[in-house]
């Protein structure tokens, strides 16, 4: 179930409050226990929009220390794991929102969009690839996708792509292989465009397609990461950033959450001044590359 069960938030939130912890301090000895949960996400554990999945449980117990509960107390208020595998994992899915810390205008961006055919089309390959100019702003990005159609006659994907603040002009939308631009809508307060990519033709039940498009964006803010929010599991996912030569970063990590646990590894440069990172069958969850900035 969704929300979890309710007696696990309402148990939660009482030894919170009874602990007199604040959910930043609470994040701050998780992540110093070897076991980091975002404030976000311990938020949505106290208020039952989410509930610690299996991967989360060591982190749970780490709560149960903090606040003064016994081992187990809060672990035993939660629904049975759902069934695992690949049959299960492909029905996998959450809302086109779940992953925005701002909800509201991504909502208002997708409300024209036909986005019912997303979750019938099974990713199999995913490769993003960005481009850092020597300003150390977002100057391109390309992506590339294999989608496997699991019913006849899908022809579209939506995609939403989150910029920098502030975008100096809007940013463009480029269909560039086995696809054409469909409707476009772009939140330049926000940071936000979604795009409908329409395919050439309709697909039949298990064929594949592979389709590209890019984003030209112009924007004076310094980038500072990048990240794919999957909504759906994807068999891998590869994501690329190449910096300029005379904007080179001082540190890059490539890091993932997956059940609301954040796992994240140093990224060295290549040879190209690029930084990668691959995962593999992966989702539903957010991968992405973070780097830091010399002093000026």
């Amino acid at each position: 179930m969704r929300n979890g069960h309710p007696a696990f938030p309402g148990a939660l939130r009482a030894a919170i409050d009874k602990r007199g912890i604040s959910l930043e301090r609470l994040g701050a000895r998780l992540r110093a226990m070897g076991t980091p949960v975002s404030t976000a996400t311990l938020s949505y554990w106290q208020t039952g929009r989410t509930q610690p999945r299996p991967a989360s449980l060591a982190a749970l117990r780490n709560v149960e220390q903090i606040v003064g509960l016994p081992r187990g107390a809060l672990a035993a208020l939660l629904d049975p794991p759902k069934p695992r595998g690949r049959a299960a994992r492909t029905r996998q899915i959450v809302l086109g929102t779940e992953f925005f810390p701002n909800v509201a205008p991504v909502e208002r961006l997708l409300d024209d969009l036909d986005i019912s055919q997303d979750a019938r089309l099974t990713r199999l390959s995913g490769h993003d690839r960005i481009d850092i100019g020597a300003d150390r702003g977002v100057k391109s990005r390309m992506s590339r996708q294999v989608l496997r159609a699991e019913d006849d006659g899908l022809d579209r994907l939506v995609v939403v792509h989150e910029l920098d603040l502030p975008c100096a002009v809007p940013p463009q939308v480029r269909a560039i292989r086995n696809c054409g631009l469909g409707r476009v809508r772009v939140d330049v307060e926000a940071g936000l465009v979604a795009a409908e990519l329409l395919f050439s033709r309709p697909l039949a039940r298990n064929e594949t397609i592979l389709i590209e498009h890019g984003l030209d964006v112009s924007s004076p803010a310094h980038s500072t990461y990048y990240e794919r929010r999957c909504r759906t599991p994807v068999r891998e996912y590869l994501v690329e950033v190449r910096f300029d030569p005379l904007a080179l970063p001082s540190r890059v990590t490539r890091y993932c959450t997956l059940d609301e646990v954040e796992k994240c590894w140093p990224a060295p440069l290549d040879d190209d001044h690029s930084a990668h990172s691959v995962v593999v069958d992966f989702g539903p969850g957010r991968c992405g590359l973070r780097w830091d900035w010399p002093a000026s």
